[in-house]
């Protein structure tokens, strides 16, 4: 002392769930030495694909400005136990120096029941005798071990051999520099082949849940919504839509309203497949133009949504099957074909409109398949279990290249997204004329540039079927963008007498 105590005030911190102050006390810990190996961390982190690219750099941040070992001792009452012992000296004094370990055929060990061997269990705590290590291990300590238990390391050396190092590591960003760095340095640590010492291949980091104030949800600050009445209101499909638009890597707001849209997709896709499965035909091959051009648009589709999902990117592959959906399946094609579908007189025509509904419905299904489980599996059990031998969509393979196989290609590429943009020129005018979308036309004139006429040609008929206007003709003039089609005349029938009541 320096001189008399006295009583002082000062800030004291608190423990977080308690009414006591923290009181810092030195103690033994278990340590593993890291700071010798950072530079192998760091190439260790380079090897691994990070899903968004950019966190990453929140692990080499990490790693390269860590300055301390890893304590991987608790005090605390539950965990997994060191499994060793300490003799005591004849005074009862533990050797820190010289612990007793644990032999690898006797693990697992709990050191407070078992007793070490070459001693009695009345040696317990006895000068003379040993005494149990009472810490336990940190939890990243053995969370980091998720690779290794998974492929049965220690266990099974085939199967380790196999399986590690894993491919994906799911994930939040918060835990990068835990649980994702301390299972890399376990990699390292256990594996002597430099391809072996990393746990995976590809991390795949999620953010957070906010609440509507863009907060995050937790239970200590009571702002979390639990689910099961979510379920109820829109189904298991509506609330997995709603988590799979959230991307890689961003923290997304909790809002009910992408719940109903989620719904109204549900309800959009049964309806949809109830629709084209009611169409029938004699089996033909897709002959005309407008469902080749359809479906060589479907085709790019999933390209871009299997390129999205090799890069994890889960939330543009739904982004760009629902914007299909909805532009390009239910409210164009369907509405452009149904007419053929149903046409008595053109057996070709029905049987090639029928067979580019079944094969879109077909691709769809499965590319919402794992955003919408079970709504998908449903209206695939209808008749494409049977017709594929896969009673359930989630064994069958994923849409590719093949289903496409048999179609040929359209004359020209874009005459589905022409026959699009004439429809929705017509139906524009209809409304501003102040007369529903399915009333007919008596006169009906387009105009556009000469190179959307010509695309528009070869399929006019079912613009014109879809339009119910089968006098519809088109000028081609100068001035117009591509698909820009401009109504020049338009007559429609009188309102039918039901329309007035």
């Amino acid at each position: 002392l320096v001189g008399e105590p006295r009583p002082i005030r000062h800030a004291v911190k608190y423990f977080e769930k308690g009414d006591r102050p923290l009181e810092l006390i030195r103690t033994r810990q278990w340590f593993v030495r890291l700071l010798d190996k950072k530079q192998a961390l760091l190439d260790a982190g380079e090897r691994i694909a990070w899903h968004p690219e950019f966190m990453g750099r929140r692990y080499r941040d990490w790693t390269a400005n860590l300055n301390l070992d890893w304590c991987i001792s608790r005090q605390r009452y539950f965990g997994v136990p060191f499994p060793l012992w300490y003799r005591l000296d004849e005074a009862g004094e533990p050797d820190y120096d010289e612990p007793i370990l644990a032999a690898r055929e006797q693990l697992p060990v709990d050191p407070s029941t078992d007793t070490p061997p070459g001693y009695q269990p009345e040696q317990r705590d006895q000068p003379g005798g040993f005494t149990a290590e009472t810490d336990v291990f940190d939890t990243w300590f053995t969370s980091s071990l998720t690779p290794q238990i998974g492929s049965h390391w220690q266990l099974d050396e085939a199967r380790h051999r196999q399986r590690f190092p894993a491919d994906i590591r799911p994930q939040s960003h918060e835990i990068i520099r835990t649980w994702a760095f301390y299972t890399i340095v376990k990699a390292l640590l256990h594996e002597d082949e430099p391809a072996r010492q990393i746990p995976w291949h590809h991390v795949v980091v999620s953010g957070w849940v906010l609440d509507p104030d863009r907060k995050k949800m937790s239970k200590s600050k009571g702002n979390v919504v639990t689910p099961l009445h979510l379920l109820d209101q829109y189904s298991a499909d509506g609330v997995r839509y709603w988590s799979a638009s959230a991307r890689l890597g961003t923290d997304t707001a909790f809002k009910e309203e992408q719940l109903k849209v989620g719904k109204r997709l549900v309800t959009k896709l049964f309806n949809a497949g109830k629709f084209v499965l009611a169409q029938t035909a004699e089996v033909g091959p897709v002959v005309r133009e407008l469902d080749r051009s359809f479906l060589l648009s479907l085709r790019a589709v999933v390209e871009r949504a299997s390129a999205s999902f090799a890069e994890f990117e889960y939330a543009s592959a739904l982004h760009a099957t629902e914007a299909c959906f909805w532009a390009s399946f239910t409210d164009a094609y369907l509405e452009l074909v149904k007419h053929r579908a149903r046409a008595e007189d053109d057996g070709e025509g029905r049987s090639s409109a029928v067979a580019g509904l079944r094969l879109g419905l077909s691709v769809l299904l499965r590319l919402f398949a794992p955003f919408l489980p079970y709504i998908s599996d449903e209206v695939w059990s209808w008749a494409f279990a049977e017709e594929s031998g896969q009673p359930s969509i989630h064994a069958a393979p994923w849409p590719g290249a093949e289903d496409f196989a048999s179609v040929e290609a359209p004359a020209e590429a874009g005459s589905f997204a022409t026959a699009v943009a004439a429809l929705t020129a017509i139906n524009r005018a209809k409304t501003q004329a102040g007369v529903s979308v399915g009333r007919a036309a008596t006169r009906l004139e387009l105009a556009a540039n000469a190179a959307s006429c010509a695309r528009l040609e070869a399929v006019l008929d079912d613009v014109r079927a879809a339009a119910r206007a089968p006098g519809l003709t088109v000028e081609a003039v100068e001035g117009l963008e591509d698909d820009a089609f401009e109504v020049r005349a338009a007559e429609f029938e009188a309102k039918a007498d039901k329309d007035s009541k």
